[in-house]
């Protein structure tokens, strides 16, 4: 949903939609939020018009990210409160190095920063594992790492799992999408479905033998590299840039994996790629 949006849907109606987005009902909801069912009903039909500390805390119980809480804000009548600070600035300084010294502690192996849309943010020296030989155009800033991962011309005909991984990201982006309602997340979740794949995607994540998590397989040369992965963010955002931001860090998933990165990062260990994305 679009800020002009927005200010054109009366917040009721907006609050409303989060409400049945999160399967709540009014009941549900107002007693989390320790009001009447009577007054919730009378915000969402526009019968009556909430407080600003009303606004904030009904997105707070139905856990609206931050982007969006603005966005009620202003269909209310009410500026928005959650700054949106750009991360070169000054004031993101610390949270800057914060993401830095994740990337640059996780070499010799391969980990991104990327925002809420799956633009690159920052990466460390090991990116090249993903990166190489995929065609540039997907290459230039803002780089979008699911589409590097699933487009024909980017990591996908190296990735030995292809249908397994696919479906894990597409899952992993339609929940977002489901939790955000972000216009942008949807273009982009139909754009990769529409990419091909040759090998079954599950419906649902079942582990093989063995397995404890769905793994990343690709190929390198004559090697099969695996990994899984973890994700870092910030714990006590208030500030959406902050927010949006996450940290995936990618871990071998057996030894031939770890030694075949090991030897592979001959730059100092401080050091990471930056890739600046357009704001």
């Amino acid at each position: 949903m679009t800020v002009t949006e927005a200010r054109q849907r009366p917040v009721g109606q907006l609050l409303r939609s989060w409400r049945e987005r999160r399967r709540l009902s009014q009941l549900e909801l107002a007693i989390a939020a320790e009001i009447s069912t009577r007054h919730l009903s009378f915000v969402e039909t526009g019968r009556a018009m909430p407080s600003r500390d009303m606004v904030l805390r009904l997105a707070d119980k139905l856990d609206v990210p931050l982007r969006e809480r603005n966005q009620l804000l202003l269909a209310a009548g009410y500026a928005p409160i959650y700054p949106r600070t750009p991360l070169d600035s000054p004031a993101l300084r610390a949270v800057r190095a914060a993401v830095r010294r994740v990337l640059a502690a996780h070499q010799p192996y391969p980990a991104v920063a990327v925002d809420r849309s799956w633009h690159l943010i920052e990466a460390n020296d090991t990116i090249d594992v993903f990166t190489e030989g995929a065609d540039p155009a997907l290459l230039v800033p803002p780089v979008n790492v699911l589409r590097l991962a699933l487009h024909p011309a980017g990591l996908a005909p190296r990735i030995v799992n292809l249908g397994e991984w696919r479906a894990h990201l597409l899952g992993r982006l339609r929940r977002q999408l489901e939790l955000t309602g972000d216009a942008e997340l949807a273009d982009l979740y139909d754009e990769l479905r529409a990419y091909p794949c040759d090998q079954p995607e599950p419906e649902v994540e079942v582990p093989g033998p063995g397995e404890v998590v769905v793994p990343l397989q690709i190929r390198r040369g004559d090697r099969r590299l695996s990994f899984l992965s973890t994700i870092v963010t910030f714990g006590t955002p208030l500030d959406v840039t902050v927010a949006e931001l996450s940290v995936e860090s990618f871990y071998p998933l057996d030894d031939d994996t770890a030694a075949a990165l090991t030897p592979a990062t001959s730059h100092h260990p401080d050091a990471t790629t930056a890739r600046s994305t357009p704001r």
